[in-house]
């Protein structure tokens, strides 16, 4: 089985302090090339979700269609999105 390639992006913020790992909104990363660019704390939890959809699972979207995740840190809450390409 081939799997996917998985873009992770930046597209929301919500907290009210700057990210400390200096991302902003657009920042955009290939899980397979760049995942040791994204931060620790996003990679964490976006990791369960890239795994499920690496190995064919499916994962219920957003209810905008987008599969997304977010940052754990209270102050920042950066808000991710997957995407999958062949």
């Amino acid at each position: 089985m081939k799997k996917p390639k998985i873009q992770i992006t930046l597209i929301d913020k919500k907290g009210a302090c700057r990210c400390r790992r200096g991302h902003r909104i657009g920042d955009s990363f290939d899980f397979d090339t760049e995942r040791g660019l994204l931060c620790p704390m996003a990679m964490h939890s976006g990791f369960p979700y890239i795994d499920i959809l690496r190995y064919g699972g499916n994962i219920p979207p957003s209810s905008d269609g987008k599969i997304k995740f977010c940052c754990p840190d209270p102050d920042v809450i950066n808000v991710f999105e997957l995407t999958l390409s062949n």
